[in-house]
């Protein structure tokens, strides 16, 4: 611009790009908050032992559990004693020398039940032939002899004993066929779960080491999940290089925009300053000239108006005499400064083209991203190379990892395990098969003899109620007696079949509860293995687990149980010291080198060039601040002409119309013509030069103070800023390769972490031998023995109350019979 008003906003303008400029050097860049530095958020890692973990089996809750506890208390009855550990010693070392006598004491509660079992076997048959040969000699089960006031009561009480008795005996075989139904239920998939637990067992310390047909299983598997923090690290290095660039862009372009602000301010200082000095050199001529020629017209012209004035014929002209007599020159132009000399310094300014010069290093500034994408492109494919050898590093974990030697015992135990177990477990369930089929064919036999009870019942009581005289015959009733004496001989016949089903059952179940799961739940089985010579050479757990010499099984079992790896409990770290493995530095110092020992020139913009800075220094040296703007200002204040123009012609104007002399009155109005004449020919156009003269004496009057310090300023921050940029580049620089180190360690580091838990929790570890341990117990124990025992109980319960319910039914039957004698 120009004028005055628009060097306001360029000053307004200067003042921001200065406090810009200043905030930019006084800032520190080390505060800056490096973008790379944010968390480096959690790596997500395949859980790599989902697939052969042991499920943990739970005691299920059933409303039968009151049951299954009240025949828990009553084998506490029948076998008080504790584990026979000398018997058992005798038994697995030297099977020849157990004594009769240490079973006897130990079984003496099972022998005992054996005895009652024994004489009930033989017992109750001998009693079911008597009552037969009795009912051939009609002896027993027929009339009454005669009728007592009594007979009612006593039927009455028969009857409620044998409905009580047959209702006993029907929950009981309830009981039993549920709980034979439930064992039967849980068998099958029971011993299923032996070889399977085995096979998991054997695929899960199969599966630790790395083993060539499962090269991607176990620590394998653990160390190919490198390949997660190796995918971050390689996205992160991807835009490592423009991230950089950005960085040092954004931290130093408020500095550099501000430089190049204050430089473009300067060059419009240099330009504008020329060209308002060239206005005010030929301004201030063409005043000059114009007074020397506006001179002599105005003499000529004062001395006419004059001459009119002073004529006699003049009427009322006295009064403006005065005023015309002082009609002259004002402003004498040509005594102001001459500015030929500032003019003469500052000829061919600017030789430098300053737009251009900003544009070229506002270009460099901004391709300092792509500039570091090109000086660092040869350290990010180094940095690839690099990761690639740390994944060749980490590899050396699956290849030293020693578990195997100490894994391989296990599993061909465990699979030794897995092949014995099968015939066995075949026959077991064979044996139950028979099982199953001969107790629900006798509950079916015992639920036909409570239906023969309760027809017996029934038809003898109807019969009863529609007998007139008792000594009369009556079919319902005789019919109701057989049905019960049909109960009676089922009773007799299958009662052997029923004690020796409970026996058997009893004696393997008790046993397997007492002898077992007992000793089992308080550990006292534990206990016994953990003793030495306890067991034979050729059943030395401690030896096949390959437990540390200090160890034992009730200690591996607890450590395993709570998360132990195999190593703790082995001992291994002697051997292979893990935590060696596991430290970051092995795998990352050359990383950290290559970036550490980078450097790159990424800061080096030229803001100024040599011409540019004469140009500068040359228009500081011009003397423009040293013209005496004052005396133009002062000048400026002095009209044209002294006395106006315009009103001078005016009052002539106003004369004339006064005048009775038409001759003097012509010649007012020619003097007026020639006054308007010469305000608007000569008059106004210096006037209107005075006044462009104003506008760029203002501009100037305004930068001279200010214009060395101005041009020094720009001088010496863009020289500073052109220094400080190719530093503080080279800081943002190393600030950012650290963060960016600080995040892929943090990568490493979670990586590594992660390797070492799971090695430790999951994949060593030997929590699924203790859950399989726990899963046998639940199984055997809980699933299988408590029904299997409930069974027998219930069985039991229905066999023994048979025995009253043949009492009561043959007493009964005699009162559904005809009286054969009545007494008065």
């Amino acid at each position: 611009a120009d004028g005055a008003p628009g060097s306001l906003p360029a000053a307004e303008a200067m003042r921001v790009a200065g406090l810009l400029l200043a905030w930019a050097l006084l800032h520190p860049v080390g505060t800056q908050q490096c973008h790379l530095a944010s968390p480096a958020g959690v790596l997500r890692f395949t859980d790599t032992h989902a697939e052969i973990r042991v499920p943990a089996l739970h005691r299920v809750p059933s409303s039968l559990d009151p049951l299954y506890g009240l025949v828990r208390r009553c084998l506490d009855l029948i076998q008080q004693n504790p584990l026979p550990t000398e018997l058992l010693r005798a038994a697995l070392n030297d099977p020849g020398s157990v004594r009769t006598s240490q079973v006897v004491q130990y079984e003496l509660g099972y022998i005992v039940c054996a005895v009652v079992a024994l004489l009930f076997t033989v017992a109750v048959p001998v009693a079911g032939m008597c009552f037969c040969y009795c009912r051939s000699r009609r002896r027993c089960g027929g009339r009454l002899r005669a009728h007592r006031r009594s007979l009612g009561c006593r039927r009455h009480c028969l009857l409620a004993s044998l409905s009580l008795t047959s209702l006993v005996i029907l929950i009981s075989v309830v009981c039993a066929l549920v709980t034979s139904q439930r064992v039967k239920g849980q068998m099958e998939p029971g011993l299923g779960a032996v070889p399977a637990t085995l096979r998991t067992l054997r695929q899960h310390i199969a599966n630790v080491p790395q083993v060539p047909p499962l090269s991607w299983q176990g620590v394998q598997m653990v160390v190919d999940q490198f390949e997660v923090p190796r995918q971050h690290i390689i996205s992160d290095l991807g835009g490592l290089s423009r991230s950089v660039g950005i960085s040092i862009h954004a931290q130093l372009k408020a500095m550099t925009y501000a430089a190049l602000a204050d430089l473009q301010d300067r060059a419009g200082d240099l330009q504008t300053s020329l060209h308002h000095l060239q206005i005010l050199d030929r301004t201030a001529r063409a005043l000059a000239s114009a007074r020397a020629e506006l001179e002599p017209a105005l003499r000529e012209q004062r001395q006419r108006v004059v001459a009119l004035l002073d004529d006699p014929r003049c009427t009322s002209c006295a009064s403006i005499l005065a005023r015309a007599q002082s009609l002259e020159l004002g402003a004498d132009y040509g005594k102001v400064p001459s500015v030929e000399k500032v003019l003469k310094a500052l000829a061919g300014l600017p030789r430098s083209d300053f737009a251009e010069m900003i544009r070229q290093g506002n270009g460099t500034f901004n391709s300092i991203p792509e500039l570091a994408v090109e000086r660092m492109a040869q350290v990010i494919q180094d940095l690839r190379d690099e990761v690639a050898q740390i994944a060749e590093k980490v590899q050396s974990i699956a290849d030293g990892f020693p578990l195997h030697d100490y894994t391989r015992p296990i599993s061909k135990a465990l699979v030794k395990a897995e092949d014995r177990s099968q015939p066995y477990l075949r026959e077991v369930q064979r044996f139950e098969q028979y099982r199953w089929i001969t107790s629900t064919v006798l509950c079916s036999i015992i639920l036909l003899i409570l239906a023969c009870n309760v027809a017996g019942m029934a038809l003898g009581t109807y019969g009863l109620s529609k007998r007139e005289d008792l000594s009369d015959y009556e079919c319902r009733g005789e019919a109701g007696a057989k049905f019960l004496l049909v109960g009676v001989g089922l009773a007799f016949l299958f009662s052997w079949l029923l004690i020796l089903l409970v026996f058997a059952t009893f004696l393997v179940g008790g046993n397997i509860q007492t002898l077992v799961c007992r000793n089992w739940v308080n550990q006292e089985i534990y206990k016994f293995i953990d003793t030495p010579g306890n067991l034979p050479s050729s059943m030395n757990i401690t030896h096949h687990l390959n437990l540390r010499r200090d160890s034992n099984l009730s200690a591996a079992y607890r450590e395993c149980k709570n998360g132990a790896g195999l190593w703790e409990v082995l001992q291994l770290n002697r051997s292979y010291h893990l935590d060696e493995h596991l430290k970051t530095p092995k795998y990352t110092t050359n990383f950290q080198k290559r970036l550490g020992d980078f450097t790159a020139r990424l800061g080096d913009v030229r803001l100024l060039r040599s011409e540019g800075r004469q140009d500068l220094e040359t228009f500081a040296r011009s003397g423009v601040d040293e013209v005496d703007y004052g005396r133009f200002q002062e000048e400026m204040k002095n009209p044209v002409v002294q006395t106006s123009l315009p009103g001078l012609a005016r009052s002539l104007e106003g004369l004339q119309k006064m005048q009775r002399n038409t001759t003097v009155a012509g010649r007012l109005a020619a003097e007026a013509r020639a006054l308007w004449e010469m305000q608007n020919s000569t008059v106004q156009s210096q006037e209107a030069l005075v006044a462009k003269l104003g506008e760029s004496i203002q501009f100037l009057s305004h930068l001279a103070p200010q214009l060395q310090e101005r041009v020094k300023k720009t001088l010496v921050t863009t020289a500073s800023v052109e220094a400080r940029l190719p530093v503080q580049a080279q800081q943002i620089l190393r600030q950012e390769i650290g963060c960016f180190v600080r995040k892929e360690l943090r990568h490493f580091a979670q990586y590594l972490n992660w390797v070492g838990q799971t090695l430790r929790e999951d994949v060593a570890s030997c929590q699924p031998l203790a859950t399989a341990l726990d899963n046998g117990r639940v199984i055997l124990c809980d699933r299988i023995a408590d029904p299997w025992n409930a069974f027998w109980f219930s069985l039991g319960c229905c066999t023994f109350f048979l025995i009253p319910n043949i009492i009561f039914a043959i007493r009964l039957t005699k009162h559904f019979r005809p009286i054969r004698n009545r007494l008065m």
